[in-house]
């Protein structure tokens, strides 16, 4: 009998953006590729793979997202924290794609000093 390592598989999350300050408080733009913070009571750990389903403000299109958790906030965080994770996106041209829509929704709201759910 021959044991064969198992790897599970990644977690399906969709996640609906409906306007852009929720977008704001979610966007990680100190990720290089971009990424998205999660709100989830879910127990992950660093580099678990998630497959996220995006969809964005004013945007019918849901932008599959093949990344990797970078960070967890946990449960009971310090400053009121949302629990969740920041999912770091790929090295992709899909990727970049959504990055760039991202930020050009944004806009001027990238250089805001308003607090969000990430860094």
């Amino acid at each position: 009998m021959s044991s064969t390592a198992v790897t599970p598989r990644p977690s399906v999350i969709q996640l609906s953006i409906r306007e852009k300050a929720a977008l704001y408080a979610a966007y990680i733009p100190a990720f290089i590729d971009g990424g998205i913070f999660i709100p989830t009571t879910r127990d992950y750990a660093l580099g678990d793979d998630v497959y996220v389903l995006l969809s964005l403000p004013d945007d019918m299109q849901r932008y599959p997202v093949a990344g990797k958790v970078a960070w967890v906030t946990p449960a009971k965080a310090a400053a009121g924290r949302t629990q969740g994770v920041g999912i770091l996106f790929p090295k992709d041209e899909k990727s970049r794609a959504l990055r760039l829509k991202i930020e050009e929704i944004l806009g001027a709201h990238l250089v805001s000093d308003r607090q969000t759910q990430t860094i």
